[in-house]
């Protein structure tokens, strides 16, 4: 069974996307190995070891702010890699950030440690079934599209040395979604003072996430917080992962704490 929360997602991406985005949209969310994996991701994540959301709700925001930001890039002119290339339109290119949005954290179902790599393996032959579907006749626009997809699940924990604008999108994504609502379960089930609450204790401060056009680059990302120990995830997650990612010099980045002045970053 579906949360109330996932199937209202499910219904706010299929209302914002048509045509090509739409159809793998529809694909991914009525995929039951799809959403086997990211039910038990979340298992693995908020029972096992008391971390915050990792499943079917964080993988549809994610997706749901990766591409609001590609949107966004298109709006103001900036092409994705593999349009700037030459090797896909704008969007098959988004096909790209949608796949590996969807399944960037279906290796916490193994384990934290590297899920990022097995969330790369357990993807692989989801990808190709999904992308044999949708492009039949067009094995190097395949190619291309898996390979983008992976290296944005590869490369979402802004460890590694990503290079294209649609990788680069997964990392800003995942960290976007921080508000409260993402440590509330963990947070109900803890007894005990564990090493590691600062994440839990500045996400719960966290009210809301903006992803709106910018005014000096293209997106401006806001964060909005009641109480500033909320700036932790600011600087040392999303701020992070902005930093690794090559969309960069494409955002504003700002954190305001309630009615104060707000910070910029970027």
């Amino acid at each position: 069974m579906k949360s109330p929360k996932e199937v209202a997602l499910d219904r706010r991406l299929l209302h914002s996307l048509d045509g090509l985005l739409r159809r793998i949209v529809e694909r991914l969310i009525g995929d039951p190995e799809v959403h086997a994996l990211q039910e038990y991701a979340n298992t693995v994540s908020i029972v096992r070891l008391g971390y915050n959301d990792h499943g079917p709700v964080h993988m549809r925001l994610v997706t749901w702010n990766a591409l609001r930001m590609a949107q966004i890039l298109g709006e103001a002119g900036v092409p994705l890699s593999l349009e700037r290339e030459g090797l896909a339109t704008p969007e098959e290119a988004r096909v790209a950030v949608l796949l590996a949005a969807f399944l960037h954290d279906i290796g916490m179902s193994v384990c934290r440690d590297a899920h990022e790599e097995h969330s790369a393996a357990l993807a692989l032959p989801i990808l190709d079934r999904i992308l044999a579907e949708a492009f039949p006749d067009a094995l190097p626009l395949r190619i291309a599209l898996r390979s983008v997809a992976l290296e944005g699940i590869i490369g979402h924990m802004g460890h590694r040395t990503i290079h294209s604008l649609e990788a680069g999108l997964i990392p800003v994504a995942d960290g976007c979604d921080m508000a409260k609502g993402r440590a509330r379960i963990p947070m109900m089930r803890q007894e005990t003072v564990r090493v590691g609450d600062i994440h839990r204790y500045s996400a719960s401060a966290v009210e809301k996430v903006e992803i709106l056009r910018g005014e000096q680059r293209p997106i401006r990302i806001t964060v909005r917080m009641a109480q500033s120990v909320g700036l932790f995830q600011v600087e040392e997650v999303l701020w992070a992962k902005i930093q690794a990612s090559p969309i960069q010099p494409y955002i504003e980045l700002l954190a305001q704490v309630r009615d104060e002045k707000p910070r910029q970053y970027l």
